[in-house]
């Protein structure tokens, strides 16, 4: 894109550079937010079809419009900040969310050659930033001076922190695989896994599909959903670290929530099943382009996502840190230490 603002438009490089860069922000930005508004709306229909219900049907076609009603509805209300309440960093709190939300997606590439930054250290920027976000939510806890905020907050930060460990063991094992932390090269090392049966995707292999099921679930405590979503436990927290903001600040929060929930889902599909890669290595399914394929995986597992929502009952706090700290910390640490060996094993074989 810089090129041909710098040869067909006829802008120095610099300013190519620059307006190549603001243009590949909004080419990712603007569509994720309407992805966002259509996503919100595709999971209260998933959730109102395994409930027998409607769902919204009346605010445009099939009630396509309702998540833009909700929208305006909210950027109509009046912003109420707490007298007793810390004013700059509680608007400053769903601004950070909301910002850490968009920033991840600059390394998750779409397909082939199709990414805004395509570096070497990928996975660590992502692990990087997206750590960023419990600030956001320690700071609403916190400048609410509210007891059941603060208290979601505590939760929601050491939830975040438990499972980021185990997240962090996980992607260990893919990055030993692919040898590389760049996202597009983990996609290119996930191509016919099997010799005999030419099929994409990391997860196929009887090794790593045990991760890939873990970090679906560390996924799903990290975005706090169902059935991991203690930090809006109603019977105990009132609304969770939220229970004060309105109008915007508020569909901050909302906005970031969900973009954090298909950015999982584009990193479960990336790591494990093959990114932009169709199932089966066959040279007719390339015929479709990568984007799409990839779409198609995301929208699987959000899915997923919103069936466990309506179908799973909320865990208790002691069980989610239990299964954070005993079972998924221990046995990704030992997968570790399986995948090198097994790596090991390979190399000295081939060198035999």
């Amino acid at each position: 894109m810089t090129s041909f603002f710098n040869t067909t438009i006829g802008l120095p490089y610099g300013w190519a550079w620059f307006v190549a860069t603001i243009a590949g922000i909004l080419l990712i930005a603007l569509p994720l937010m309407l992805a966002v508004a259509m996503i919100i709306y595709a999971d209260r229909k998933i959730w109102a079809a395994m409930a027998l219900r409607r769902g919204p049907n009346v605010v445009g076609p099939f009630g396509l419009l309702q998540s833009f009603a909700d929208g305006l509805k909210v950027f109509l209300q009046e912003t109420i900040i707490p007298a007793a309440a810390n004013r700059g960093l509680f608007l400053l709190a769903p601004i950070i969310t909301f910002t850490v939300a968009l920033i991840v997606w600059a390394v998750v590439p779409f397909q082939a050659g199709v990414v805004l930054a395509d570096i070497n250290v990928g996975l660590l920027y992502i692990l990087a930033a997206s750590s960023l976000g419990v600030y956001g939510i320690i700071l609403s806890g916190w400048s609410s001076n509210s007891k059941y905020p603060f208290y979601s907050a505590l939760r929601a930060a050491a939830q975040m922190v438990s499972y980021e460990v185990a997240i962090g063991f996980i992607l260990i094992s893919v990055v030993l695989w692919s040898g590389s932390f760049n996202l597009s090269r983990i996609v290119e090392a996930q191509r016919a896994i099997w010799p005999i049966i030419p099929i994409n995707g990391l997860a196929f292999n009887p090794l790593f599909f045990p991760m890939a099921v873990m970090f679906l679930i560390s996924a799903l405590a990290e975005t706090q959903r169902a059935p991991f979503d203690l930090t809006e436990a109603e019977s105990e927290l009132v609304a969770g670290y939220q229970t004060e903001y309105s109008s915007m600040s508020f569909a901050l929060f909302w906005l970031g929530e969900y973009a954090n929930v298909i950015l999982m889902c584009a990193l479960n599909a990336t790591l494990f099943w093959g990114g932009w890669l169709p199932p089966v290595d066959w040279a007719p399914l390339y015929v479709v382009p990568g984007i799409i394929w990839l779409f198609a995986k995301i929208l699987f597992f959000f899915f997923v996502f919103s069936w466990i929502k309506a179908t799973v009952p909320r865990y208790r706090y002691d069980q989610l840190m239990r299964l954070g700290w005993k079972v998924f910390l221990p046995v990704s640490l030992f997968w570790v230490f399986l995948v090198s060996g097994i790596l090991m094993w390979m190399r000295v074989g081939v060198g035999a």
